[in-house]
């Protein structure tokens, strides 16, 4: 039996002779070696497997409640990254923009400290310095090629997503050593600016 199914936050179809069905993938930890390596890149797209490893990518993220996420981070070392933009609306539905073999560069040279988080670090932010503002290209799941300039969270998204695809964690862009630890403590003792004084 043919099967579309069009998914209705990646806007992918997918026609197969078999029943689909999405799975949450395990989400490799700090310490897991498929995290330090640097990913091989996509060479096949418009194949089911690639739409499959993005489906499953979606419902991952979002069941982790995350806004990015890397295929190192599901155990799988390829060029993959998926992310919700943040300067989308996602009052009524979730829009995750999926983009393989991407690569990034800044847009002038300032950089700027957030806090950031990582599905593969659970529990834990650090305080890290990214671009402020960048230009980033890659591929769509049909192999056209994506162009798009983003700043604030939306590039720091996707400088993070990206870092996964080379081996790097945010923990070696620390813009503090010492700004690291778990999320209850950096709120009480880091983010509330009169308790670090």
């Amino acid at each position: 039996m043919q099967t579309d199914i069009k998914n209705n936050y990646c806007g992918i179809t997918i026609k197969s002779n078999y029943i689909y069905i999405v799975s949450i993938l395990k989400i490799a930890k700090l310490g897991h070696p498929v995290l330090l390596k640097k990913s091989t890149e996509i060479s096949k797209f418009s194949s089911d497997a690639l739409k499959k490893i993005v489906y499953d990518m979606s419902e991952t993220m979002i069941d982790y409640n995350g806004i990015g996420l890397a295929a190192p981070q599901v155990h799988l070392s390829k060029r993959i990254i998926i992310f919700r933009n943040p300067d989308i609306d996602e009052e009524h539905k979730i829009q995750i923009t999926p983009l393989i073999n991407p690569v990034f560069e800044p847009i002038g040279d300032e950089k700027e400290d957030d806090w950031e988080g990582c599905l593969s670090i659970p529990g834990m932010q650090g305080l890290v310095s990214r671009y402020k503002k960048i230009k980033y290209y890659g591929y769509d799941l049909e192999g056209k090629k994506i162009t798009n300039e983003a700043q604030g969270l939306h590039a720091k998204v996707v400088q993070h997503e990206i870092d996964h695809l080379d081996g790097v964690l945010y923990t070696s862009r620390l813009s503090n050593k010492n700004a690291f630890g778990f999320e209850k403590e950096i709120v009480d003792f880091w983010k509330n600016e009169q308790n670090r004084k």
